[in-house]
């Protein structure tokens, strides 16, 4: 291998590590892919990658050529239309279709497209995600509008989060926070009587970082433990400040508006929790960006993880139908993966987000501070940590019934 060409292979490399770990692939995840890329391309290489950083050696058969990079990254955001895209690329590129100077050029194109859906649309997933996660809570009508409003405006603070870097740093609590008061507000000026900290959760449940922790936890147990750790430890300095804002913004609100007792609402039927996994979805469609041709895997996915899991409860105690939820999606995850030939993420994380357990662990967060429940449910933390373990259970279990044949 000459200079030239080695120096193609790892320009291209790096390139492709950056925007995947962009992209929010987890560690192991990402580490595996680029070595698979790297030995069809035909250097040695190593990969470390965190939430924050990857670093990389690339080398030849003898060593004449060696390479080495460490960046320091911002946490990636899941992007599941670039990811997907990108992966495209990474095939055409291994089948000879196209060369490394047109796939790096191409890269540069893929890094630059925007979103398939434009705000409006995004809005609306905003709106309607949060308003699908208040009925599968069991909202009465009032609680379900009034979430999907607040849930608008957690939006609106997402995109000057993307416009300023001051107020990027401080998303969780302000947003939080800013909820907190309005619910207040709203449940003062429109005598509304609804369950206060259930409206704030549903509000913010984008934000709520279940997903990063359950991700930090598979990573962990994948060995990549300093990229696990790291997940963790950030999905739960997200959730402190989701709550200490939403602490103070109730808090004033109460000063303002009069004590915000807790209203237990009139549940709907359990059908309409069919209605909300299919509104929570549609609304995942926008908000993880995927293309419209993996839309049916998408929803079909979010479908079997709460059948799987909810049937599963039925027979299995504190939280354990999660491991029939999470085998069953990385089943059909894998199994689109081989069929489509795409990445099994795309299809995965949008079933993963009815079966995590980040809106427990703030309910548990909540009753432990204020002593208040959002819902009533015994022996909340240790069915938090069953569901975590039972879905990274799951996973493992599902590829070795289903072994997938993409990192990805």
């Amino acid at each position: 291998m000459d200079i030239k060409e080695f120096i193609q292979i790892r320009r291209f490399i790096l390139k492709l590590g950056k925007m995947l770990h962009k992209y929010g692939s987890p560690s192991f995840r990402l580490e595996a892919y680029l070595t698979e890329i790297s030995t069809y391309l035909g250097v040695h290489a190593s990969f470390i990658s965190t939430p924050t950083s990857l670093s990389m050696v690339l080398w030849s058969d003898r060593h004449e050529e060696e390479y080495n990079h460490a960046a320091r990254m911002q946490p990636g955001e899941l992007d599941m239309n670039s990811l997907s895209l990108t992966d495209e690329l990474a095939n055409q590129l291994l089948a000879g279709e196209i060369s490394l100077e047109e796939a790096s050029i191409r890269l540069d194109e893929i890094d630059a497209t925007p979103s398939p859906y434009n705000k409006f649309l995004t809005a609306l997933a905003f709106g309607l995600s949060t308003s699908a996660f208040a009925l599968l809570m069991g909202a009465g009508l009032i609680e379900i509008f009034w979430s999907g409003a607040l849930g608008l405006l957690v939006y609106v603070w997402t995109l000057w989060a993307l416009r300023s870097r001051r107020v990027g740093l401080m998303l969780e609590p302000v947003a939080s926070f800013t909820v907190g008061f309005a619910a207040c507000a709203i449940n003062y000026y429109f005598a509304c009587g609804f369950n206060i900290w259930l409206i704030i959760l549903s509000s913010l449940i984008i934000l709520v970082p279940g997903l990063s922790l359950t991700m930090g936890l598979a990573e962990l147990s994948s060995r990549n433990m300093v990229s696990g750790t790291a997940r963790v430890m950030d999905a739960m300095m997200q959730l402190f400040k989701l709550y200490f804002g939403a602490f103070i913004g109730i808090t004033l609100g109460s000063h303002l508006f009069g004590q915000q007792d807790i209203q237990v609402a009139d549940t709907l039927p359990f059908w309409f929790n069919w209605v909300g996994v299919l509104m929570l979805s549609i609304g995942l469609v926008a908000i993880f960006r995927t293309r419209p041709k993996h839309i049916p895997w998408a929803i079909a996915s979010t479908f079997i993880a709460y059948s799987a899991s909810t049937w599963g409860s039925g027979f299995l105690d504190n939280g354990l139908g999660a491991f029939l939820g999470a085998f069953a999606l990385g089943v059909f995850a894998n199994a689109f993966s081989r069929i489509v030939n795409a990445p099994s993420t795309i299809a995965a994380m949008h079933g993963l987000i009815v079966l995590v357990p980040g809106s427990k662990t703030y309910i548990g967060l909540n009753s432990f501070i204020s002593g208040q429940d959002i819902i009533k449910a015994e022996h909340i933390g240790q069915e938090t940590f069953l569901i975590l373990m039972s879905l990274i259970a799951g996973l493992i279990f599902a590829n070795v019934a289903m072994p997938t044949r993409k990192a990805l």
